[in-house]
Order: structure tokens, then sequence, then C-alpha cells
């Protein structure tokens, strides 16, 4: 579990709100990064009673009977989906694309069924998506090539935060957030221990567990400019981690960020990023987790202050 970042601590200040020693401040949700990182979005909502959601069995069943149905078909994960390596399907289908999908009897009893779904809907904002029921009924971004994931919800007993990175065929749902087609230092960042500290703190909580928010754990993390060198080794380091994961394989992201049983070269490489990056901070290793929030919440008056005197 993470610490209470003020254990063990003798305070020479007043504390704030987050009972980090500082300026009584409050995190504002930000619409867009204060900092160089990519934007991250919500991810994609079918609201469609269940019918564009398809298990393993259902897959199979599908593809049995129509081989042609596979190019309508993508990987479908959410929170729990990512972290405990199972899978989901659902039919994607591109509007050029919505006549053939028609002409698979499966797909389109399917697709009637969300239709009507949506028409008996008691909400007046998804009665109109009724017209469309090929499609999800909010689509925020799909990847062209690749997706930094982060779960909505997920385990607060764990070292290190569990963000995923996927392929183009993986459809993200609502229950997770997503960096899509971004430099993968962004990775770095994500995994660290600078945003774990900082995510624990300003994020709700679900029960115990991180409840996540683009907005403020994310577009409000405050991150210094980076140079080209800083980025190509938070690159780096974000391609180890991804390395000593992948030496694992099948083992999931459960598996290998189980605080008991995670590998050492996997706790390796996570050192070495929060190392580059820790340096990139102030030069050297934090000391503790209240050292890291205190220079986030120095950095981030600092920076919205900017941002607000510059309109």
């Amino acid at each position: 579990m993470f610490s209470n970042p003020c254990r063990g601590s003798v305070f020479q200040q007043p504390v704030n709100a987050y009972l980090i020693p500082g300026k009584n401040i409050i995190i504002s949700g930000s619409s867009k990064p204060i900092g160089p990182q990519s934007k991250m979005y919500w991810g994609n909502k079918p609201t469609d009673g269940g019918y564009l959601i398809l298990d393993s069995d259902e897959r199979d069943a599908l593809l049995l009977d129509h081989p042609e149905a596979l190019e309508f078909l993508r990987i479908f994960l959410g929170s729990k989906e990512l972290i405990q390596g199972t899978h989901r399907y659902c039919l994607w289908i591109e509007d050029d694309r919505r006549e053939a999908a028609l002409d698979i009897p499966a797909i389109a009893d399917r697709l009637n069924k969300v239709a009507a779904f949506r028409e008996a809907s008691k909400a007046a904002e998804t009665r109109p998506a009724a017209q469309f029921p090929h499609r999800f009924r909010q689509i925020q971004s799909i990847a062209r090539e690749s997706t930094i994931a982060v779960p909505a919800v997920s385990s607060e007993n764990r070292a290190y935060f569990t963000v995923g990175f996927t392929a183009q065929d993986t459809i993200h749902s609502n229950r997770n957030f997503a960096i899509y087609d971004a430099p993968l230092w962004n990775f770095a960042l994500a995994s660290s221990l600078m945003h774990l500290a900082w995510l624990s703190t300003v994020c709700a909580r679900f029960e115990l567990r991180y409840s996540y928010s683009n907005t403020i754990g994310w577009n409000s993390f405050p991150v210094p400019p980076l140079t080209e060198k800083q980025r190509a080794d938070l690159t780096a380091a974000a391609e180890n981690i991804l390395l000593a994961r992948e030496a694992h394989f099948p083992a999931t992201i459960a598996d290998l960020y189980d605080p008991a049983k995670m590998p050492d070269n996997l706790r390796a490489a996570h050192d070495r990023n929060d190392e580059v990056l820790e340096r990139i901070y102030i030069g050297r290793r934090f000391k503790n987790d209240t050292e890291r929030l205190e220079k986030l919440f120095e950095m981030y008056t600092k920076m919205t202050t900017k941002v607000s005197a510059n309109g």
C-alpha cells in the first residue's frame, strides 16, 4: 500500500489539504496537460446493452459460422482486462463497412438489439444513438499504432502504478484512460514513482483503490520541460520496463506487479526509470514521497500561476 507521505516527518511549516508541507492549495482538473506530456483521453463508451461486446466463446462461435466477421472484431479492454490479462472483444464497424457487416446475420441481430436498447433508454442523449447501432455511443479516439493505457480503478497494494501498452487492434473502454500514438517517454512518466505519489494524493479513491482522473492525475501532473536527450533517456527507460515484462510472457500485469513476486529485472527497470526521471526534476533521487510531493506541489503552483498570467 502507498505510504502516508507525512509519516515520520517533522514539519517546519503548515501542511495543505493533502497533508503536504506548503501553502494550502487545491489541485484543479485541467482539460489539457500543464506540462510537455501528451494528452490523455477517456476510453470509449458503448452504451449498447452489451450487444456490441463478446466474450471469447461468443467470438469463437461467430467466427466459426462467419469467418468474414473477423474484420469487425477488436480486442476490448477495461481496467480488469488490462490488469488481469483476460480478453473480451467488441464489434468495431466503420461507417463505410456498415452494410457489409449487416450482411452477416449474427451481427445484424446484435445491431438490431443495440438499436432497440438505445431507443428504449431513459437518457435523452442515448436515444439518438439508435440511428447508428454499429458504433459505440461515445468514441473518444482510437490508436493508429499503439496506446498507453491507464486503468480507471486499480489496487493500491502495488509498488508501482499499473500502466499498459497495447497495439492498434485494441479498443479501450471507458474503464480505462488512454494516450494514443504518443512518444514512449509518456509511458516512463506514467509508470514512475513521481506519478504514483501524485495520483495517490490528489485523485479520489474507490474504497481504498485508486480511482484515476485524467484531468487531475495526468493533465495537472507537473512535468518540467524536457530536452531531446532527456526524452531519449526516458524512452530507453520505458523500453526496458516493457522488455522486462515481455521476458516473463505470458505473465499478466497482476502477476508481474504482485508485491511478493515482482521479478528482479522488472523492479530494476522501474528503479532505473525513476533514477532517470527524478534526476530531471532535481538532479538526484528523492529521499521519500514527502520530498517528491513537496516538489510537485511547488511546481504545480508555479506552472498554473504562469498559465493564469498568460491567459
